[in-house]
């Protein structure tokens, strides 16, 4: 079985490794008068992409948005991606890992959770510049390094999520307990599809991780984007699928034995009834 090629972020270090990995870089010194082009790929770490001028292509897990002046993308970690970015763009890119930054605090958890799912934010110009200016702080922190650093980065990127959420709700609007409930419950399912998807495609298996019942589970599905537990099973399938047909030279019945189908008669079956393509078109006509 062919991997998806994984991007990793370097710590020299055992001790690094432990404190976790944390990068942050200026992007016109980056591309440095030229276009930047990366070929699709995964990483083992987040990664936040600030666009302060620019241009270019984002496909992120085969969804493309175009690049331009004040957009914001955070990839987690597994999802594939592909990046075009224009000489002369400007902006931030910063990279870490869970070691580094994962917020214990209940509702920070809950504001870095959402935020970190949320892979596109096209902001207006005088908010961005509030993300932009976080972003710069914590550049020079993590260039200078005085001392503290590490603490002082790790809460600039508390104000910077919780500005990064303002971007896609009514600042003047709060969510109901019920509805707060509901979307933590929605997350907490797609970070569980997203890691287990391989060996659980029954509804009760996750509504048991849960502890719910598959009607309670249904329900919140329904309520967040209008379809069953069963239909987003079916949807992370096909996403992991495409990931390794598009981004490896793997046989199909290794992406049918990567997924947990014995059978590959019924995989190609199972893709072809939700995309319109056998596995080997799919591959012919998109990669």
């Amino acid at each position: 079985m062919k991997a998806i090629p994984v991007r990793h972020l370097a710590s020299k270090t055992e001790e690094q490794r432990n404190a976790g990995r944390f990068s942050i870089r200026d992007i016109a010194q980056l591309l440095d008068g030229r276009d930047l082009v990366h070929d699709l790929h995964k990483h083992d770490f987040y990664f936040v992409l600030a666009i302060q001028k620019g241009s270019g292509i984002h496909e992120i897990d085969f969804v493309q948005y175009e690049v331009h002046d004040h957009s914001v993308f955070i990839l987690r970690p597994g999802q594939v991606h592909r990046l075009e970015l224009g000489a002369g763009s400007e902006g931030f890119l910063m990279e870490f890992d869970l070691a580094f930054y994962q917020p214990k605090n209940t509702i920070t958890e809950h504001r870095w959770r959402k935020a970190s799912s949320k892979n596109y934010c096209e902001v207006e110009a005088a908010r961005f510049m509030r993300l932009h200016t976080i972003l710069a702080q914590i550049f020079n922190e993590y260039t200078t390094k005085q001392e503290g650093f590490a603490e002082a980065i790790k809460a600039h990127l508390d104000l910077f999520f919780i500005e990064y959420i303002r971007q896609s709700q009514n600042p003047k609007s709060i969510a109901s307990n019920e509805k707060a409930y509901t979307q933590d419950r929605f997350e907490e399912l797609l970070r569980l599809l997203e890691n287990n998807i391989g060996s659980m495609k029954n509804v009760a298996q996750y509504a048991d991780l849960m502890s719910m019942s598959a009607y309670q589970l249904n329900a919140i599905t329904k309520a967040s984007v209008g379809k069953t537990a069963s239909d987003l099973i079916s949807e992370q399938v096909i996403l992991e699928a495409r990931r390794y047909l598009l981004a490896t030279t793997s046989q199909v019945k290794e992406v049918a034995d990567h997924l947990g189908y014995e059978d590959v008669s019924y995989f190609i079956r199972f893709f072809k009834k939700h995309t319109g393509y056998s596995p080997e078109a799919f591959r012919n006509n998109f990669k």
